[in-house]
């Protein structure tokens, strides 16, 4: 099993399990207007939430992705202005992928 890990609020990972699809691809960004969602290794996903969420109020999970049971590419790809290769996820996330929601 290959895992990445994805941060959401809880209201749009409540909706996903509601839909049958999550779409947010980032913070305040969809996977329409973005082209893809972003994720994280292991190692990244930390640094991710401190530069980027550390100022969010509302409850957020980090998505355990399983990359085994997604239908949609997964691309490694360089962060605008770095040579740090992110793994972006080139569709719709189907809740069945996640094999962990864990509180943040």
């Amino acid at each position: 099993m290959n895992r990445i890990f994805h941060i959401a609020t809880v209201a749009d990972w409540d909706e996903a399990q509601r839909r049958g699809l999550y779409s947010t691809s980032t913070r305040g960004r969809t996977l329409a207007e973005e082209g893809f969602i972003h994720a994280s290794r292991a190692d990244q996903w930390q640094a991710v939430h401190e530069r980027y969420y550390a100022d969010v109020t509302e409850p957020l999970v980090l998505l355990v992705i399983d990359t085994d049971r997604l239908d949609v590419p997964v691309v490694e790809e360089a962060a605008p202005g770095s040579d740090e290769t992110f793994p972006h996820v080139y569709g719709a996330l189907d809740p069945a992928a996640v094999v962990e929601a864990v509180p943040l």
